[in-house]
């Protein structure tokens, strides 16, 4: 199976060099990198140049840019990798093997959060729990899906937050997820920002809204603290 990694950028000019510095290794093995700018108003766009095999700048907004990352894409899999997610070493094979060894279509990854203060560990098992028992994933844990089944669904529903967990709902009526143990490590910089238990308890109240039909702007105003 071939794979192209979709990446959505804004605004990310600080770390968006070692960032892609780590995904060449999958280049090199055939793996497509694709990078959507959301209209940085820093050096993002300008520091993808060479670094990645397509790149455009798109409306901003994670599910739309992601959309118009699939577009571009050539491989057989999508994995759609935020821009402070790291993969684990040979993750393309891990996706590779899992896919055809269980016959499922979409998955995602365990998460580590990259902080070091012990309740992260907690928050860790706690998302990935979840995870494994509801069949729902978030972007932090680096979904990735056939691209034959990404477009029969129509793609990650165009919202303002949330497109995860609503891709994740549509994909799971067509089969649940393959949940594979090896962690991306996802950055813990907005927990330790804001305080781990206030960040909890905000995940938490915006997907509770989420299920009970807030709109998802009215929630990305309470998630940006506009």
């Amino acid at each position: 199976m071939s794979v192209s990694i979709v990446v959505p950028v804004l605004n990310e000019a600080e770390g968006i060099v070692a960032f892609l510095q780590s995904l060449q290794s999958f280049r090199q093995k055939g793996c497509q990198l694709i990078v959507v700018d959301g209209g940085s108003q820093d050096e993002t766009f300008r520091l993808t140049e060479g670094r990645v095999d397509q790149r455009l700048i798109s409306k901003a907004g994670r599910a739309n840019q992601m959309n118009r990352g699939a577009e571009l894409a050539e491989s057989e899999v999508l994995v759609f990798l935020h821009a402070d997610t790291l993969l684990p070493e040979h993750a393309d094979e891990l996706i590779e093997q899992g896919l055809q060894e269980t016959c499922k279509e979409w998955g995602r990854f365990d998460v580590r959060l990259s902080g070091q203060q012990p309740l992260l560990r907690v928050v860790e098992r706690m998302m990935n729990n979840r995870s494994r028992w509801s069949g729902i994933a978030t972007g932090d844990q680096a979904i990735f899906v056939k691209k034959s089944l990404f477009d029969e669904v129509g793609g990650f529903p165009s919202i303002a937050l949330m497109e995860d967990i609503a891709l994740s709902r549509i994909l799971k009526g067509k089969g649940r997820p393959l949940c594979l143990k090896e962690k991306v490590q996802t950055s813990s910089h907005r927990w330790e920002e804001k305080g781990i238990l206030r960040t909890i308890f905000l995940m938490w109240w915006l997907r509770l809204g989420y299920f009970l039909g807030k709109k998802p702007e009215q929630l990305a105003n309470t998630y940006y603290g506009k």
